[in-house]
């Protein structure tokens, strides 16, 4: 009884413990994360938990977004996690993006980390064409890509084929031409091989400079309608407003740097930019929708601020940052060069030991050569001195033929003269019978 009461004291105590905290996952570009958040903890907490697991001090550019109808929206930093208008199923689902840009990625990113989400989150952005990038760009930025991620072209290792499962090019690009994905690899892998001795993170850099170049990066759009009802887009970005046509997002038809802006007022869903100068007209747009007007303002304020940031004399922190970077920069440079060297020492080593190898091959095919020879000469001469007893044997035979054949000769002409003496005694014979008869018919006739 007392242990089932003990049961559910526990089982209780673990509910309000549960009820005082709720699950969120941070996806980032690269990764998933879940944390455990209590209940009170405002956009903040959870925002800076985020950045202390990352490792990210250059806080500034991030933030944390979530969907919400047809839209996005930002996670407030002073408002509970909880309170804001988004879905509540646990785990509740936030990104952890690059919400402002900077005017110059070389000089303004410090940190590897940082340096890396941007690169992800740009890369992302062109391949899905959210930002547009000509044929030639996407090939070049496509190389530093796997610059990054494979590090130096080696024709023994990255063979043909090593990019068929990378996702390199947009599909606009791919489909303007008619190139085979063999094609493409073999023009991506010829501006990939000089990149050589580019770490990665100077290969993301070179990407991001490039990229920051384009005409759509780092802005983000929103459908408007001006005072007279015509239908615009806004771009928002680091370097100030700028009205487009909504069929061209790449040519602006007017643009408010944030150093020419004086103020930006936002009353009744209507935003209104007031330049410095006076004399030029305030230009008045509103969006239909209240999320949007909230987005719109949120990003001018922040990139106003960054701007005016840029301007100014670094903080210490940032100040810390970059001394520390810089430190660190000269350290990986020392160690490169230190690798470098190990590398080049390395490969002068194995060079002579392949070169030793291949002498010794040399020498052991040269000794192999010479036993074979010398046990074809051994061969011959024990051929020939097979030869040699063969041909003795048949001379012998030879002679042995020939004695006999001159014993047969020998033994012929005695059998010859033999019958040579018998003929001549059988015609004596038959003389003296052809005598004896005629003496005898003489002997006849005379009686």
């Amino acid at each position: 009884m007392a242990s089932a009461l003990a049961s559910r004291l526990g089982l209780n105590s673990l509910r309000r413990k549960q009820a005082k905290t709720f699950n969120v996952k941070i996806v980032t570009m690269d990764a998933e994360m879940e944390f455990n958040c209590e209940v009170k903890w405002k956009g903040k907490d959870l925002f800076d938990l985020v950045c202390r697991t990352l490792g990210l001090r250059e806080t500034w550019f991030f933030g944390l977004q979530y969907d919400v109808k047809d839209t996005v929206a930002w996670l407030k930093m002073d408002k509970k996690v909880l309170d804001h208008d988004m879905p509540k199923e646990e785990p509740i689902t936030l990104h952890f993006l690059a919400k402002f840009y900077p005017e110059n990625a070389e000089e303004e990113l410090v940190q590897d980390v940082t340096l890396h989400l941007f690169f992800l989150q740009v890369k992302k952005k062109i391949l899905e064409e959210e930002i547009y990038c000509p044929p030639e760009a996407s090939v070049l930025l496509a190389s530093y890509a796997v610059q990054a991620k494979y590090g130096d072209y080696d024709h023994n290792v990255h063979k043909p084929g090593f990019l068929a499962q990378e996702e390199l090019l947009p599909k606009r690009v791919i489909h303007l031409y008619q190139m085979t994905a063999e094609m493409w690899e073999e023009r991506i892998t010829a501006c990939y091989a000089e990149h050589r001795g580019r770490t990665r993170d100077e290969a993301e850099t070179e990407y991001l400079k490039i990229a920051q170049d384009l005409e759509m990066y780092g802005i983000n759009y929103f459908f408007i309608r001006n005072k007279k009802g015509t239908d615009l887009l806004l771009g928002v970005d680091a370097l100030g407003l700028h009205i487009y046509d909504p069929e061209n997002r790449l040519t602006p038809k007017i643009s408010f740097p944030w150093n020419e802006i004086r103020n930006i007022s936002y009353s009744d869903k209507e935003f209104a930019i007031k330049p410095v100068d006076k004399k030029t007209d305030v230009f008045k747009f509103n969006s239909s929708k209240l999320r949007v007007n909230k987005l719109i303002l949120q990003l001018c304020i922040g990139n106003h601020d960054l701007f005016m940031r840029r301007r100014r004399v670094d903080s210490l922190e940032v100040q810390q940052m970059k001394s520390q970077a810089r430190e660190e920069k000269a350290r990986k440079q020392v160690e490169r060069q230190r690798l470098v060297r190990e590398k080049h020492l390395r490969e002068e080593a194995e060079r002579a030991r392949d070169e030793l190898e291949r002498r010794l091959m040399q020498l052991q095919d040269e000794a192999q050569m010479a036993n074979d020879a010398l046990m074809r000469s051994e061969e011959t001469a024990d051929l020939l001195a097979e030869k040699a007893q063969i041909a003795e044997e048949e001379a012998k035979l030879l002679a042995q033929k020939a004695a006999e054949a001159e014993q047969e000769m020998q033994r012929i002409k005695v059998t010859a003269i033999r019958g040579e003496e018998e003929r001549r005694l059988m015609e004596q014979k038959v003389l003296e019978a052809e005598m004896l008869a005629l003496q005898m018919a003489e002997e006849s006739e005379r009686r």
